[in-house]
């Protein structure tokens, strides 16, 4: 029997920009962000990339690939929705699948013409996406907003500092809460209160932790931040655990552990996302 108030988070794919699997990527992982929250019976899913094949697999094998759930999208970047044509349960007319995304409103696109005209269509894709959508229903949103789901689970969203614009997520459920601010870069005057406030007193915060600061001179304005930013809004939000996240496709596993290891020098309580971990809250 499922523990009504159990509240956890799976990494489904850490990795940024690419999937990079490997020899050289195996402990940290090579496929791009999926994250799976479980909030006692209900789950609750961020981002497409190329994890969310695997979650598929293991929701056809453990639970006859049908799915009842909300998919949030940070925003839709390739790394971010590459997996969903790959996502069997979508494939299941009676699977119930919300899509959400916060970062198109106003734009010339939806989530449901991204998806339908960009990702699954010829020459692109083989695969229609006609096939997915009596299992799905796509939702476009104001970031910002504050989600009330059934179960008592509780999303708020914020605006990040992103190209094309990108919406990170607080989730709260029996007490605790998950912030998920990744595809954020911080701002070199000031801290960023949109993540600040999204990660205030989080249990668990995972944050875009891309480059060092040393690389980050190379690839400013590509949207992402360096791990010595992420123990700034750690401390600055008073979070409990945080996880560097959107490791770059560079960074191999030698690469990641030196990370890890500085990291854990300075402050407690942070170190690098490994992909196919589960983290009870």
């Amino acid at each position: 029997m499922i523990n009504p108030t159990s509240f956890s988070i799976k990494f489904w794919g850490t990795r940024g920009s690419i999937p990079c699997p490997g020899p050289d990527t195996i402990k940290y992982g090579g496929n791009t962000t999926c994250f799976e929250i479980l909030c006692g019976e209900k789950r609750v899913i961020v981002d497409a990339g190329t994890g969310i094949r695997l979650l598929g697999k293991q929701i056809m094998i453990e639970e006859k690939n049908l799915l009842d759930a909300d998919l949030f999208f940070t925003h839709t970047h390739m790394d971010h929705i590459q997996g969903l044509p790959f996502f069997a349960p979508l494939y299941n007319p009676n699977s119930d699948v919300r899509l959400h995304a916060g970062h198109l409103v106003g734009d010339k696109y939806d989530l449901h013409g991204i998806i339908g005209t960009m990702l699954m269509k010829d020459p692109v894709f083989p695969v229609p996406s006609a096939l997915i959508e009596k299992a799905c229903s796509f939702n476009d949103y104001d970031c910002g907003h504050v989600f009330s789901l059934d179960g008592g689970i509780v999303i708020k969203t914020g605006q990040l500092n992103h190209p094309n614009g990108a919406c990170g997520y607080r989730i709260e459920f029996a007490g605790k809460s998950i912030a998920i601010c990744t595809d954020t870069e911080h701002f070199d005057d000031r801290i960023d209160e949109n993540v600040v406030q999204l990660a205030q007193d989080a249990d668990i915060m995972i944050y875009d932790s891309a480059y060092t600061n040393d690389e980050y001179q190379n690839f400013k304005g590509w949207g992402h931040s360096t791990w010595q930013e992420a123990l700034k809004v750690a401390e600055a939000a008073n979070v409990k655990q945080t996880f560097l996240f959107h490791h770059d496709p560079s960074h191999n596993d030698d690469r990641m552990d030196e990370i890890s290891k500085e990291v854990s020098s300075i402050m407690d309580g942070v170190r690098p996302a490994i992909e196919g971990e589960t983290v009870t809250v």
